[in-house]
């Protein structure tokens, strides 16, 4: 079983089309947080980033169609939400999976292994923020670590990172099926790294 350090050292060994296939399941898996939170405050035009993320898909899976991924980011940016804006908890995950979809959008103009590391760090944390905020708030601080550490969302958020990291590190080209698998095992029934499924 990987390690955080392990999957850290894997990523620095990947290729670029490895590299934009782990942030863009990242993003997807982040997705439903901001499908949620758009819902509930009528802001954000959901289908921008969902049309960005499936051309994402397309372009790693060599399927046809052209893509502007310059164009797509300045489109994505514009439904960024401010946590200034909403006094609520939601924003923050939002927040979180836009900006996956920003670096996940970068990483296809020009992949970085430090976006990568970036992207798997803030789907940690974005698990670790929700854990905190809905922790008993009468617990100490060394309560609160072990809860985090040990709760089933940390546990999942980490098995996930550990099987996509297997899964494209063999491979030496892309393919359809893979990436195909890749983005199903992200999508996890629609369900996001914090346990959110937005079936409204």
């Amino acid at each position: 079983m990987l390690e955080r350090k392990d999957i850290d050292a894997q990523l620095a060994l990947f290729a670029d089309w490895k590299l934009a296939a782990f942030s863009a399941a990242i993003a997807e898996r982040m997705f439903p947080n901001y499908l949620f939170f758009a819902r509930l405050t009528e802001f954000g035009d959901t289908a921008k980033l969902r049309d960005a993320l499936n051309q994402v898909w397309d372009r790693l899976s060599n399927r046809p169609g052209k893509s502007n991924f310059e164009t797509l980011l300045a489109k994505v940016d514009a439904e960024v939400p401010s946590v200034d804006n909403f006094d609520f908890y939601g924003v923050y995950p939002a927040l979180d999976a836009a900006v996956a979809l920003c670096g996940t959008l970068d990483q296809m103009q020009s992949a970085s292994v430090d976006e990568a590391l970036h992207l798997a760090e803030l789907s940690s944390e974005c698990v670790a923020t929700f854990l905190e905020f809905t922790a008993d708030p009468d617990i100490s601080d060394e309560e609160l670590v072990r809860f985090i550490a040990t709760h089933e969302l940390t546990e999942q958020e980490l098995q996930f990172q550990q099987t996509l990291v297997a899964m494209l590190a063999e491979p030496e080209q892309p393919s359809a099926t893979l990436l195909d698998a890749v983005r199903e095992l992200a999508a996890n029934d629609g369900v996001s790294n914090i346990g959110i499924a937005d079936e409204g």
